[in-house]
């Protein structure tokens, strides 16, 4: 059986001959780091740098760390803001700090020597005239949001793939906090409860429209593919009731439309403790959860399968702090897995990109015992 193969017999409950072992793919500054230590190729780290985790350049880099694959959707959708801004340095501080407007609007604080997610402070999303006269011309439908040329230049027949073909159906919400900023965000639903729902509204429908176009290409997709990060160590940014009523018919919406087409697996990208929202996810069609981040609150498949049963699905649940540590890290996180690998529907896989502080050697080392355990 093929990888593809294998991943979509795991998810759907099939006989399969082996769970194939998956990446979530890795910070620059990693890459870089194993280039100086002779591990990465210059060639793969230029080409990796090209076209993101799905490329030759990362999939010679993941293979010869021992994964089979980097999990990520093929195909993407444009559904958030076209064009993006263009990047504005507003403020160069005493410190060397670079205060910038990014392609979300969102002014940033760039630190010297800080490779981490920007401190926001501040947004051009004012309020209701920021919205109607820089975001909402950017967010209009057209044909150009769907690439129908290069979607049929990279998909591969169905039998002949080697590794499933995902289709990326956008964001319910995560990008609207782009735009706005955590705190902005947090204030709005209050502040201004219409033009919340009318940003939510516009962001589902031209997801639901660009993932409608790419349906009707006639090319078969493996499954579809969402992304938010809109939870944080304790929970979500949004009160689930009102995910539940203002968020969730997005989701239903295009997971009613994959379904149409045969797409049954449907996985969600959104990091920190997402607990609260797993049930409305479910209930909405969306069956996969990814990546599952162990962290600080320790978050697993486990409670969720004894919850929502069978139908619930999980790719990640791997803590992937262990590869800055020893081979004796390894093998207990390797323990601590293999009986939720025996609940089956889950594919183990790092629980997010692999920092800087990854050893390399640990990550082979990891990949040849799971692959033992895997059954590869």
């Amino acid at each position: 059986m093929t990888i593809r193969e294998n991943i979509l017999a795991v998810l759907r409950y099939e006989k399969y001959d082996r769970i194939p072992l998956v990446a979530f793919g890795y910070w620059r500054q990693t890459l870089e780091k194993w280039v100086d230590e002779g591990y990465v190729s210059q060639d793969d780290f230029d080409e990796c740098l090209k076209g993101g985790y799905g490329n030759k350049g990362a999939y010679s880099i993941m293979t010869k760390l021992g994964f089979d694959l980097n999990w990520n959707p093929e195909f993407g959708i444009q559904s958030g803001l076209m064009p993006a801004f263009e990047e504005e340095l507003i403020e160069v501080r005493p410190d060397g700090g670079r205060v910038m407007r990014d392609g979300a609007g969102l002014i940033v604080m760039v630190k010297p020597g800080i490779v981490s997610i920007p401190a926001e402070v501040g947004t051009t999303m004012t309020g209701r005239e920021a919205w109607e006269e820089h975001y909402l011309p950017k967010l209009q439908w057209s044909e150009e949001r769907v690439d129908l040329a290069r979607l049929h230049e990279i998909a591969v027949a169905p039998e002949k793939r080697e590794r499933p073909f995902g289709l990326f159906c956008g964001s319910m919400v995560g990008a609207m906090r782009n735009l706005l900023g955590v705190e902005q965000f947090s204030y709005l639903y209050v502040d201004d409860r219409d033009l919340f729902e009318e940003i939510v509204a516009t962001f589902a429908d031209i997801a639901y429209r660009c993932v409608k176009k790419a349906l009707e290409s006639g090319v078969k997709f493996d499954f579809g593919h969402f992304w938010e990060d809109i939870c944080f160590k304790t929970g979500p940014l949004l009160h689930p009731q009102i995910f539940e009523r203002l968020i969730a018919p997005g989701y239903k919406r295009i997971t009613d439309l994959l379904a149409q087409y045969g797409i049954d697996i449907v996985p969600l990208d959104c990091d920190g403790k997402i607990d609260l929202l797993v049930p409305i996810w479910l209930k909405n069609g969306v069956n996969t959860m990814f990546p599952i981040e162990v962290g600080t609150w320790g978050g697993s498949i486990e409670p969720w399968r004894e919850k929502y049963g069978k139908s619930l699905l999980g790719i990640g649940g791997m803590d992937k702090r262990v590869f800055a540590r020893d081979r004796a890290a390894v093998d207990e996180e390797i323990e601590r897995l293999k009986p939720l690998i025996a609940l089956g529907g889950f594919i183990p896989c790092p629980d997010h990109l692999l920092p800087p502080d990854a050893q390399y050697e640990n990550i082979q080392y990891y990949c040849e015992k799971m692959r033992k355990v895997l059954g590869g």
